[in-house]
């Protein structure tokens, strides 16, 4: 198991957490400013005012170093739990964007790419990047069902998939930004299929009076 804080931190003498921060603060620095494929240990070290050694001594590979300090960047992701399916569902997939937009541009299609030919580095990139928001979503829907406001056959996993997928493929390939309005439209898309009564959710949504809720622009359908 990838432990989030500490992606591939390496065992041995008592680590020095100022150095630990600095490094992985260095890290960001650097993506921010060249992008994961111009990054090298070397600048970071730099940076961070130690040594390639040194680096290595806590992260076995770029791969490693880079993960650990985009955890560290995406910090804790909770489900939001109102007692409302429309919302929450809303607010899940809007932290999910939110964590995505936290990490510089130009990082994780080629750090994916990266780790995509090693089972144990991609295994750490999906544990680390994309199972904790995923996790959200997933507690999301199962209220909804504990609710009874989702089909109690519902495929869990094939339903995060289709709401997570929007927002990999949006954070992978940057074609364009994914809108409050986007996420709106992608909730009610797959609401409409899958809740044991949508327009109910809506009507309950619309009474919660949250802006995030009622989207400012759905209506139920005739």
């Amino acid at each position: 198991m990838v432990d989030r804080a500490g992606t591939g931190a390496r065992a041995g003498r008592p680590r020095d957490a100022h150095l630990d921060a600095a490094i992985l603060d260095s890290t960001m620095a650097v993506l921010g400013k060249v992008g994961y494929k111009h990054l090298t240990i070397g600048e970071v070290a730099t940076r961070a005012g130690t040594t390639k050694p040194a680096l290595y001594r806590r992260w076995a590979s770029q791969q490693e170093l880079v993960l650990a300090a985009l955890a560290r960047q995406l910090g804790g992701i909770e489900a939001p739990d109102t007692d409302c399916t429309l919302c929450d569902l809303h607010e899940s997939i809007s932290v999910f964007v939110d964590a995505f937009h936290r990490l510089p541009p130009n990082v994780l299609a080629p750090l994916l790419a990266d780790c995509a030919g090693h089972d144990d580095l991609r295994t750490a990139f999906m544990t680390t990047l994309f199972e904790p928001p995923r996790a959200a979503v997933r507690q999301t829907l199962r209220g909804a069902i504990a609710r009874g406001d989702l089909r109690p056959d519902l495929n869990l996993d094939l339903a995060v998939d289709l709401l997570a997928s929007l927002v990999y493929y949006r954070a992978l390939f940057g074609h364009a930004p994914l809108t409050g309005a986007d996420i709106g439209d992608a909730v009610e898309t797959l609401l409409r299929g899958i809740a044991v009564d949508y327009d109910t959710l809506l009507a309950h949504s619309l009474a919660q009076s949250s802006p995030s809720a009622a989207h400012g622009r759905h209506e139920p359908h005739a």
